[in-house]
């Protein structure tokens, strides 16, 4: 044999060496097939099996243990949205209520897809892009739409982050920098007035909306690169590129801090939270149902969306980390463990902000009695208002609410004519509660402004912003995955490199967001850049599985797989149900965006007020540009390999070799098939290459080529040419 010839490099270098079939059998001496072990017949499933398991296990990473496997599936799943906006929506859509819809979406939507997604990942052992590329060719651009929203999402998070790393560095003080308004200087000297946008205000939003994000009165105004949340989104990506930059031998080590020292500081702010004065008012106004909620159409369609959100679904970074696993992993079980711990941490952190806002409300209301009271004194004293009105029990001194209360209905009673111009609030402890607070805007004013009530302010404080780091962190690991994961296993790019060069790009794109202007386009891209286009890619998972690759066929490898039946449940959720409900969920979102116009909260600094703007059109052809961006590679895919303008990979094959060890892979073969050298068939006739889970067999289950009882062949090792059906189209 030639001493240059790929054979021979095989048997001196540990290095891959791969050669088409042409190749290697123009440089083989003549084989008598039946004392071989070219193996396309397959001598048994068990060994063909065991096989392709030691390689598989050889070529790709796998977790160290199930404890971290699971935490890092908790870890991406569980984020920032179940701190703040779960507890919004309760807030916002009848407390306890919500709760039902909820449940209700999570056992018929989220629990399916999500243990859909875990055995596609894990029986596959690809990411998303050679999952659905294996699943049904025509829809492979299913996993290349998910890179884009992961890197969408992920553009924006890490802002998030860069902000709660702000905060966090702003925490080693005392008092808290957000507790007072600052005071206008001239010269050396302090004057008693203090900042007006503040005064009108409050103390934690004048710090949130002036100092952290220095913001401008609309996305048109771009105001120029804030340069401190320019370094905490460098700080930030710093960190994820650390964390993800070796894979999951990398991420996996930083999964057992970021996913559990979340719930440490969960579970003592539950306890401290439930010790505060009003902390039982909060949480019983939390859990008190609005029945008539129940029945509202949005509501349902804001909880399916927080379900689909709440457990990553559609963004690949749950096949990503699935794809590690062994596979008779059982994914049903972990399924279901992940999806209650989700909703387990959401109900805990809506107990913890509920409890803490029970007594944020308290404080407030007690504050506005006192600031009427004074109103009040002011009109006795100037015989406004007659000292008669005053129940005699009533002591300006320690005045409650309850007398307060008293006090207020019968001058409100008395002076029915004059009453609107005394300026009087009836402080109500109902309506603290129900100012509802969302997204950011709970985690950086509400709940920062509760704690500067705190007994030693500064040490919760610094907990809650290392909670939020951690929690971003984790899901952004699973957000990385969801992008680095597919295009290594696809293209086979060197992983240091192309994840650094991720996080470098990821940084300076995101420079957009920490603009005095970038609020808004976070904004953008939270609220409706995602939200379609993940809703379309789920739905297309549920049909390449259910519809295309076949229910009952994927119910068969999952008994293969697990060693158990899944429930019969299951199949009617991905054939009927969960199809049906996204498309409903797809369609109301359509028609959401066509009714209310998409529009964000912009802060007026002459007013010190919030007012609602709708995005101007140049923003709006930026939006739609970002939703067509992240659908248009299914459809683009799609009408390629329909007419045959970009090969699916029915027609590659390869041979690969690695110690020593012969194993399939897939390159690109030229017109003139080369698998006519091993079975003499037109191209078509020939099985199709994609990743196996059973042997072709020949006509009459007999092959050409008989097997050997020696398991060691000519050079210690076998070939083995598996394959698997092609998806049903």
């Amino acid at each position: 044999m030639p001493k240059n010839s790929k054979v021979t490099q095989r048997e001196h270098s540990n290095e891959h060496v791969t050669e088409s079939v042409a190749d290697l059998l123009a440089l083989e001496e003549p084989v008598d097939y039946k004392q071989s072990i070219l193996n396309v017949a397959g001598e048994s499933g068990g060994k063909q099996k065991a096989a392709e398991e030691e390689l598989d296990a050889e070529d790709r990473p796998a977790w160290n243990s199930k404890l971290q496997y699971i935490l890092a599936q908790i870890g991406f799943s569980v984020g920032l949205g179940n701190i703040w906006r779960f507890p919004y929506l309760c807030q916002k859509n009848g407390g306890g209520a919500y709760l039902v819809p909820y449940l209700v979406l999570l056992i018929i939507i989220g629990i399916p897809l999500f243990f859909l997604e875990l055995a596609v990942g894990q029986r596959i052992r690809r990411g998303s892009i050679g999952v659905w590329h294996y699943v049904c060719p025509r829809l492979g651009g299913i996993g290349f739409s998910s890179c884009i929203v992961c890197l969408f999402v992920g553009l924006y998070y890490n802002v998030i982050i860069g902000w709660s790393i702000f905060y966090f560095f702003k925490s080693f003080q005392y008092p808290l920098p957000w507790s007072e308004c600052p005071v206008i200087r001239n010269g050396t000297v302090a004057g008693k007035l203090v900042e007006a946008e503040c005064e009108k205000s409050s103390a934690t939003t004048y710090f949130w909306y002036r100092e952290a994000l220095d913001i401008s009165n609309s996305i048109s105004e771009s105001g120029g690169l804030n340069w401190k949340m320019t370094l905490c989104l460098l700080v930030a990506w710093s960190i994820v590129g650390m964390a993800v930059v070796k894979g999951i031998q990398s991420s996996g080590k930083v999964m057992y801090f970021s996913s559990l020292f979340p719930y440490v500081v969960l579970a003592c702010f539950l306890v401290r939270g439930l010790l505060l004065r009003g902390a039982i008012d909060g949480i019983l106004h939390m859990f008190t149902p609005k029945l008539d909620k129940m029945l509202d159409p949005q509501v349902w369609r804001e909880a399916a969306t927080q379900v689909f959100f709440a457990l990553g679904l559609g963004f690949g970074g749950v096949i990503a980390f699935s794809s590690y696993n062994k596979q008779d992993n059982n994914c049903h079980f972990d399924a279901a463990l992940v999806s209650f711990i989700n909703f387990f941490t959401s109900v805990l952190a809506t107990l913890v902000v509920f409890a803490v806002l029970g007594f944020k409300a308290n404080i407030m209301n007690e504050k506005c009695v006192v600031e009427n009271a004074e109103k009040i004194l002011g009109y006795l004293n100037s015989n406004v208002l007659s000292r008669d009105l005053i129940p005699p029990h009533v002591n300006f001194s320690h005045l409650t609410t309850k007398d307060y209360a008293e006090m207020y209905s019968v001058i409100r009673t008395v002076k029915e004519d004059k009453f609107s111009t005394l300026g009087l609030d009836p402080c109500l402890l109902e309506d603290e509660l129900n100012k509802s607070v969302q997204g950011t805007g709970l985690a950086f004013i509400a709940f920062t402004e509760a704690m500067t009530h705190f007994p030693a302010s500064p040490f919760w404080s610094v907990m809650f912003f290392l909670m939020l780091i951690n929690l971003g962190l984790g899901s952004m690991i699973g957000t990385m995955a969801g992008i680095t994961t597919p295009i290594i296993d696809t293209f086979k790019v060197p992983k240091e490199m192309f994840t650094v060069g991720c996080c470098v790009f990821a940084f300076f794109v995101g420079l957009l967001f920490v603009q005095r202007s970038g609020n808004y386009f976070v904004t953008m891209f939270d609220d409706y850049s995602a939200t379609l286009p993940l809703t379309v890619i789920v739905i297309l998972e549920n049909i390449a599985v259910a519809w295309i690759y076949g229910t009952k066929k994927f119910m068969q490898e999952l008994t293969e797989m697990l060693g158990f039946r899944p429930y019969r449940f299951y199949f009617y959720m991905w054939k009927f149900v969960s199809p049906l409900c996204m498309a409903v969920l797809t369609t109301a979102s359509i028609i959401q965006l066509g009714v209310t116009p998409p529009g964000y909260s912009a802060w007026i600094k002459e007013e010190a007020a919030e007012r609602y703007l709708y995005f101007p059109n140049w923003a709006m052809a930026l939006l739609i540009t970002l939703i067509v961006v992240a659908t248009l590679p299914m459809p683009v895919v799609f009408i390629l390999r329909h007419f045959h303008l970009l090969s699916d990979g029915s027609n590659t094959l390869s041979v690969s070799y690695k110690k020593g060890r012969m194993m399939k892979d897939i390159s690109n073969l030229e017109e003139n098939d080369e698998t006519r050298f091993i079975l003499s068939k037109v191209p078509s006739e020939v099985p199709s290459p994609m990743p196996t889970h059973r042997s072709y067999l020949g006509p009459g289950n007999t092959s050409p080529l008989e097997t050997s009882s020696n398991p060691n062949g000519r050079y210690g090792s076998g070939y083995l040419l598996a394959t698997t059906p092609e998806s049903e189209l």
